[in-house]
């Protein structure tokens, strides 16, 4: 059966002239970088999940799972539990097979539980594989945030409240 795709397809010219803009102040978040490093700048799961749905369709781009490991589990005398969890993140285009993969991270420190600890860190890996893999088609979908000069004059554009 063929599929059907849920966006106005995008010429491939068109498409590249999407992915080439750079992602408007109201996609964007800050946090405290750890160890001191400053503010990092990043887009939530959620918001590029809706952002790739915006841009391909909803049905016109998939994610997969490459691999998913743990790559330690340490438990202190308290039962603390510290993690690292790496997972390679897939996102295809359906349209073309063209694809992009990453890796993405997830850690815990100072933890309780072995399973809550180990869900989370499950969770954030891929989460940030998808994102990573994402911004590999363009600025759009968060390239532009490696860009130190973008980064830094983004934040001084005004979000219009919501009324």
């Amino acid at each position: 059966m063929p599929s059907t795709w849920s966006h106005p397809p995008y010429s491939p010219h068109e498409l590249q002239k999407v992915l080439e803009k750079k992602l408007g102040p109201e996609y964007i978040s800050t946090r405290s970088g750890g160890g001191g490093g400053g503010k990092l700048t990043y887009v939530e799961g959620w918001k590029m999940i809706n952002l790739a749905n915006e841009v391909f369709g909803y049905d016109g781009w998939n994610s997969s799972i490459v691999s998913l490991t743990t790559d330690f589990m340490d438990i202190d005398q308290q039962g603390r539990v510290a993690m690292h969890v790496t997972a390679v993140v897939r996102v295809t285009l359906v349209r073309t097979g063209v694809f992009h993969e990453d890796v993405g991270n997830g850690t815990a420190e100072n933890s309780k539980g072995k399973s809550a600890t180990l869900d989370k860190c499950k969770k954030e890996a891929v989460t940030d594989g998808l994102k990573r893999a994402l911004r590999a088609f363009g600025n759009i979908m968060g390239n532009c945030l490696y860009d130190k000069v973008y980064t830094r004059d983004i934040h001084k554009v005004k979000i219009p409240s919501v009324r």
